[in-house]
């Protein structure tokens, strides 16, 4: 998706701004990661248990990692819905007036 189609500049960098500060880059965590801890009980393949046994591999910690990046993807596409009216609207003023340092470039 692009925020700003056809137009360099500020659009394009308020653009990577958002999306790299709400992909995690300058994101804060999307959870408390000092809340308690909670058993559960989960099916692993067994071979891959054995394998991550035999390079002891903290199962615990990586699936909350990969839980973490779910989360995050689900919550960044979330965002780009809730905000689809908002970004098109302002491609669209972009597209119609220009950017406002049209006349400053120097590229």
């Amino acid at each position: 998706m692009f925020f700003c189609v056809g137009f360099v500049g500020i659009g394009i960098m308020l653009y990577l701004h958002i999306k790299y500060v709400y992909k995690g880059y300058i994101m804060t965590a999307i959870y408390n990661k000092d809340a308690k801890k909670k058993a559960t009980n989960i099916t692993i393949n067994s071979e891959l248990l054995e394998k991550a046994k035999k390079y002891k591999i903290n199962i615990s910690a990586n699936v909350e990692k990969t839980l973490e990046e779910l989360i995050r993807q689900h919550e960044i596409q979330n965002w780009e819905k809730e905000n689809k009216e908002a970004i098109n609207s302002y491609n669209q003023r972009i597209s119609e007036n220009g950017l406002f340092s049209d006349g400053l470039r120097s590229f």
